[in-house]
């Protein structure tokens, strides 16, 4: 417990915190929408446009928040007007991002150990800074999440009927889009690149294998993305590995876990046998 007097692991504790309820709580329209593909594709982005700081001389930040709330920005509108399906416009706007991230990380001279450090991140270096910025994403997303509850309860369970209804479907997906953009150049340094959308993905799928309920689909990401920072923080510390990686790897195992003892499970089964019962094969 000494570990906790020093400021980086005080600053290191407080950031998984915060970056596991923002990610999580992002996680739940991620994956109740069925758009899981948007959060690797803005991760690129905010990684393309971190590069492009390092390429320049500029705050990597600024280049990912930039990056990634562009990137945001395009692919609703591109899905709307091309008349396809959104995982079509991220899709588009991800193969954009992995070109010119590979792009500026080919035009760096000399050593690129900046560009490898942004890929993993570093949860144990964040700065005073960094933690105001991820504070307030977090309060915005957990403010928005309790004052539209039922708009957004809507526009997940089906957008079109929620615009039938005359409720502003399409702002709300579209800021849906920018808190992800947003929430992603927050946890960037802590977390890296690369691995940050799982962070998103993984604990709130987690907790949609054990719950009906959207409430407690939300406490529960939540929940389980700060679990995922604080036990990764501690491996990490611990055996002195990459922060990012280990945090990820754990989110991982508690997604297993939350699939192996699902009741969801145990429902589906049900099904299947019902199903084989009325239409007997052979």
């Amino acid at each position: 417990m000494d570990i906790l007097r020093y400021p980086f692991m005080q600053n290191a504790i407080l950031a998984a915190f915060l970056g596991g309820v923002a990610c999580s709580t992002i996680g739940v329209f991620v994956v109740t929408m069925r758009i899981s593909f948007i959060g690797v594709c803005l991760s690129h982005a905010a990684f393309a446009g971190a590069l492009l700081g390092v390429l320049l001389g500029f705050n990597p930040t600024v280049g990912a928040f930039t990056f990634s709330l562009l990137a945001a920005a395009v692919i609703g509108p591109l899905a709307d007007r091309g008349e396809f399906n959104p995982d079509t416009a991220i899709g588009i706007i991800f193969s954009l991002m992995l070109g010119l991230a590979f792009l500026f990380m080919g035009l760096m001279p000399g050593p690129r150990t900046q560009a490898l450090g942004l890929l993993w991140g570093s949860i144990l270096t964040v700065t005073q800074a960094d933690l105001v910025m991820l504070a307030a994403i977090c309060l915005t997303v957990v403010a928005l999440v309790v004052l539209f509850f039922k708009e957004i309860q809507a526009v997940i369970f089906h957008q079109e009927i929620a615009l039938a209804v005359g409720i502003p479907a399409s702002a709300i997906f579209y800021a849906l889009l920018f808190l992800t953009g947003a929430t992603i150049t927050a946890s960037f340094k802590s977390i890296g690149g690369l691995l940050i959308f799982s962070l998103i993905i993984n604990p709130a799928a987690a907790a949609y294998q054990l719950t009906y309920s959207l409430k407690r689909l939300f406490l529960l990401s939540a929940l389980f993305g700060v679990l995922s920072g604080w036990l990764g923080l501690l491996v990490s510390y611990l055996f002195n590995v990459p922060s990012g990686a280990v945090i990820i790897v754990v989110s991982t195992v508690i997604f297993a876990l939350a699939t192996i003892f699902s009741p969801k499970r145990k429902v589906k089964g049900l099904r299947d046998v019902g199903t084989s019962l009325s239409n007997p094969v052979g």
